[in-house]
């Protein structure tokens, strides 16, 4: 009985599925913001390029 009861108030399992979440998360953003400025500087190159020749 006092084994269930530690695993009931054990909180290590619930911070450790929050910390994979948020990771999750900024990977998300990350990725989401490399695709944004690759997509806008390739559309600066092309405006350079168009421009030069």
């Amino acid at each position: 009985m006092s084994m269930i009861k530690r695993f009931l108030q054990d909180e290590s399992g619930p911070t450790a599925v929050e910390y994979a979440v948020m990771l999750a998360l900024i990977i998300v953003v990350c990725l989401a913001a490399i695709s944004f400025v690759g997509t806008r500087a390739s559309g600066v190159f092309s405006n350079v390029g168009n421009t030069i020749s």
